[in-house]
């Protein structure tokens, strides 16, 4: 091959390969800078829990495994029983755990298991908050010995969740119109925009009950509570 022809497709395939390459640079260079400033923005709902979630578990211990699965089984059974009669669903009583753990004696080698306790408790929904306090209460005089709550939450906490979202959104535009206003120039497109976690109400816990006599019926007041949503924007500047 002629060394002239040669060497003209070899500077014809380095052009080819390296134009996009050109391309890319030349682009970049004459793009303008993205300028852009966030800001924040938060909406919140002010809802009355209508859903009041408790745990209520059984702790028994002794020697006899056989005997205090049956009481302890005898126990929750009642329980339920109860949760039932007074208009709790299936579907609102839910097993959250169920254990066995012996118990050792260290004072010598071997160890030997010298007892076991055994632990069963339910997460329980109560929609008719009227019955929170006579819950509380019979389940302490059925059998049961340890009890957390009442956490108050609302059904359909999406819709709530929704309504606020849409009012920091809305609080979070009308800073960014008044910035844009106050320092002279005017709104672009939105570049991202993030929310940060909504609120959680944090659960009352009553202190672990010791099995005795019958206890008077506690009051119990769902008071009300904020669903509080946070949101940043990151506007283009025009």
């Amino acid at each position: 091959m002629d060394k002239t022809l040669k060497t003209t497709i070899i500077v014809g395939i380095l052009i080819f390969s390296f134009s996009p390459l050109w391309f890319v640079y030349e682009y970049s260079k004459s793009r303008p800078e993205l300028r852009t400033f966030s800001v924040s923005g938060e909406g919140k709902e002010i809802v009355v829990p209508n859903i009041a979630e408790i745990r209520i578990g059984v702790i028994s211990e002794g020697q006899d495994l056989t005997t205090l699965q049956k009481e302890n089984s005898e126990k929750m059974n009642k329980i339920i029983s109860f949760l039932k009669e007074k208009g709790i669903d299936e579907k609102d009583i839910q097993t959250e755990n169920y254990s066995v753990t012996p118990k050792y004696d260290y004072s010598k080698a071997p160890y030997r298991i010298v007892g076991y306790t055994i632990s069963q408790d339910l997460k329980v929904k109560v929609r008719d908050l009227s019955k929170i306090g006579e819950i509380l209460s019979q389940a302490v005089n059925y059998g049961a010995n340890n009890v957390f709550g009442p956490n108050f939450t609302v059904d359909d906490k999406e819709v709530y969740l929704e309504r606020a979202r849409e009012k920091a959104i809305k609080n979070a535009k009308e800073k960014a119109e008044k910035i844009a206003k106050s320092a002279g120039f005017k709104l672009g497109k939105i570049v991202s925009i993030t929310e940060s976690s909504p609120f959680e109400p944090i659960p009352v816990m009553l202190k672990e009950i010791e099995g005795g006599p019958e206890i008077s019926q506690p009051q119990i007041q769902p008071g009300s509570q904020e669903i509080r949503v946070q949101v940043n924007i990151t506007f283009e500047i025009k």
